[in-house]
């Protein structure tokens, strides 16, 4: 039997989804820290950031934003505010993640529904160089799917718009349910190669 791991967002009934210490990889063992395998899809900008980048955050951080955020991935707050925002026109550019990619896209789509005013580039690449695209001032937005790094930080002010939980999966007929942090690193370093080494 093979094993992967998935956003829990692409969780599906063709493959099984295993406990990890005993958690299921559900959302809300994900946002209470109980389960252990997720990551923060991160943003970032300069200190002074225009009106239209603004605004764009704070529909992102909104009622409506974050409930986009939940059709894929899990949401950072359950009673956020509506959004209610300046409707800015301009333009702006987001760069980094490829996993953040298909949420900003979303994102934005969904912006540009309330404030066809406004024109937004989401250009994807990875976390580090969106980063980097901030700082060197050819982005407005950073997209990063790990925490900044200290470097990144004494720069950039960062948040947090969702939770990507991670699945670790094998096939429905693995009898296997649950593996522990370690065994799944031990797996993926290459220390632990058939299901025979993991009791049950």
């Amino acid at each position: 039997y093979a094993i992967g791991y998935v956003s829990t967002g692409s969780l599906n009934d063709t493959v099984k989804a295993l406990k990890i210490d005993g958690v299921a990889p559900k959302t809300e063992n994900i946002k209470s820290g109980d389960y252990k395998l997720a990551r923060p899809f991160n943003i970032a900008t300069k200190d002074e950031i225009s009106e239209l980048a603004q605004d764009f955050i704070d529909f992102i951080m909104s009622k409506e934003g974050q409930e986009v955020v939940a059709e894929s991935y899990i949401s950072i707050h359950d009673n956020a505010n509506p959004y209610n925002g300046t409707k800015s026109s301009g333009k702006i550019v987001v760069a980094g993640s490829s996993s953040v990619t298909p949420v900003m896209e979303k994102l934005r789509e969904a912006y540009l529904e309330i404030n066809p005013n406004a024109s937004i580039e989401v250009q994807q690449s990875d976390s580090s160089a969106g980063m980097q695209a901030v700082i060197d001032g050819t982005a407005d937005i950073g997209m990063a799917s790990r925490e900044l790094k200290e470097s990144e930080k004494a720069e950039l002010y960062d948040l947090a718009i969702a939770i990507d939980g991670i699945a670790v999966i094998v096939n429905p007929e693995n009898p296997i349910n649950d593996l522990s942090v370690e065994e799944v690193k031990k797996i993926y370093i290459g220390e632990i190669l058939t299901w025979s080494e993991i009791s049950e």
